[in-house]
């Protein structure tokens, strides 16, 4: 069964848009896990909008299943993964005030960089999948730098799937078999929804774990959130 980590970010936006400590982001973590999600993400920003780095301190001792962090591998986020000892690093190739993540990694442009990051984490037994797009070519240089995992970046998935799903899945389908003759674990999300989950998983093989937030979160204020994460369960089953 492909693995659920929720992420949370949203609810840490919501939080620090009035100030004070509701949502409780900590709390949220939790209530996830019990209601049956295997892994909680969090994607701490420099600018903090959203998941601090105290809030990351804080939820690590309550994560019993897996504890995910994103970000772009600065030095400061790279001593932070390392304190918090992460189940899992995702390393992105935002910048410092990048909305959100857009596009994956230049694996032969950044390939000493991030085998240097990559082997780091490593050695702290912390494992590592880095954001990529459908290009081969970036899956082969991804397998280069050392990481355990890809994550697909899946928004170009979404914004076909209404228009051409077979059109659409295409591509995913053909980097995930390259990506596990690599012998590479596979990853995926942003804008993965109820509408899309099932048919993507249904399509794309040897897939290990899809990171949802913004869509989650958004379903859970109308369905609330143990029946939204049930639901989106049984779109991997």
């Amino acid at each position: 069964m492909t693995r659920l980590s929720v992420n949370i970010n949203k609810i840490a936006t919501l939080r620090n848009s009035r100030g004070g400590n509701t949502p409780n982001v900590m709390e949220a973590a939790m209530n996830c896990q019990k209601f049956g999600a295997q892994g909680i993400t969090v994607h701490p920003r420099p600018d903090e909008r959203h998941i601090r780095r105290q809030d990351v301190f804080e939820i690590r001792p309550h994560i019993t299943t897996e504890f995910n962090i994103e970000g772009y591998p600065s030095e400061d986020f790279i001593r932070m993964v390392i304190e918090v000892k992460a189940h899992q690093v995702t390393l992105v190739p935002d910048t410092h005030d990048q909305l959100t993540s857009d596009h994956g990694w230049d694996t032969f442009t950044n390939q000493a960089f991030l085998k240097d990051v990559i082997a780091r984490f490593k050695a702290e037994g912390i494992r590592t999948s880095i954001f990529v797009d459908t290009d081969l070519r970036m899956i082969e240089g991804a397998k280069e730098t050392g990481t355990d995992r890809i994550e697909l970046y899946t928004e170009p998935f979404a914004k076909m799937y209404p228009v051409d799903p077979i059109l659409a899945v295409a591509p995913f389908k053909e980097a995930a078999k390259l990506a596990h003759q690599l012998g590479l674990g596979i990853n995926a999300g942003h804008d993965l929804s109820l509408k899309n989950l099932r048919f993507f998983h249904d399509h794309v093989p040897y897939l290990d774990e899809v990171s949802i937030g913004h869509a989650l979160i958004a379903d859970a204020l109308y369905m609330g959130l143990r029946s939204t994460i049930h639901d989106y369960l049984s779109c991997l089953q």
